[in-house]
């Protein structure tokens, strides 16, 4: 997939998420840091050991606006942050899958990676995303739950 260099790729997907594919978009000739979170469908939960796919749920009009919120106040703290891509999958994710990558490019290895732990941090606490663990014998809603929190400015 052939992408123009863009500053933002925000996206709410049901497809399979590429980290190779965003850290390629994210790799700029005026950047010498490319920083990348994947968050993946682990076996284990705070209340099972045998997870085999999580299930994300989510208001997709809603979720982009508070991507788009994050990586402006990225903008506003990172001033020198080039590219910055949130990429949320919803819909079932089976194990060893990636359900979620941050990519952040910046001429600077710090500011890269203190972004890139702000974004996944943030989009954690503030962005509208609900998961269910799915087992062999059932499933159910996470524990892990917590108030969702304004993006911060």
């Amino acid at each position: 997939m052939e992408l123009a260099p863009t500053q933002d790729w925000i996206d709410v997907t049901t497809s399979s998420i590429s980290p190779t594919a965003l850290i390629e978009w994210a790799t700029r000739p005026e950047c010498g840091a490319v920083v990348t979170f994947c968050g993946t469908v682990r076996r284990t939960s705070t209340t099972h050991d045998n997870v085999e796919a999580l299930e994300y749920e989510t208001d997709e009009a809603m979720a982009r606006q508070r991507m788009a919120q994050i990586v402006a106040t990225v903008r506003r703290r990172w001033p020198l942050t080039e590219a910055v891509a949130l990429h949320h999958r919803i819909g079932r994710v089976e194990l060893g899958e990636t359900a979620v990558v941050v990519a952040v490019s910046s001429p600077h290895r710090q500011e890269a990676f203190e972004a890139a732990q702000f974004c996944i941090d943030t989009l954690k606490a503030s962005v509208p995303l609900w998961k269910r663990e799915i087992w062999a014998e059932g499933s159910a809603w996470s524990g892990d739950a917590k108030a969702m929190t304004e993006v911060p400015k």
